[in-house]
């Protein structure tokens, strides 16, 4: 079922050298509050990989893609970017999710 509504639904998987693990997951913590509090943010979460506690995902719904490109275009979040190329193993990988049923969208609402 393709994705009906204006929701963005995005996966991403960040993946820093060892040495910046920590300066990762801080930056992430640190940028949940300050996204939640976005016109049209629902849900940015940020997980640690069970199976390489060195490896972050984030879960992010935003209203629309506007919504998600000014999350991009805040100070906080581009502090972070300017980072990545320090700390980072590899790219950070999105990916745009499309719900699978109404249920699953409806669950966000």
């Amino acid at each position: 079922m393709p994705n009906s509504d204006q929701d963005v639904y995005v996966f991403a998987t960040i993946t820093p050298k060892r040495e910046y693990i920590e300066d990762v997951g801080n930056a992430l913590e640190e940028l949940i509050e300050p996204t939640l509090a976005e016109p049209g943010c629902r849900v940015f979460s940020a997980f640690r990989n069970q199976a390489d506690e060195g490896v972050f995902h984030l879960f992010e719904i935003f209203e629309s893609e506007e919504a998600f490109q000014s999350h991009h275009a805040q100070q906080y979040t581009m502090d972070v970017f300017s980072q990545y190329g320090k700390w980072l193993a590899a790219p950070v990988s999105i990916t745009k999710l499309s719900p699978n049923s109404s249920q699953s969208t409806e669950q966000f609402r």
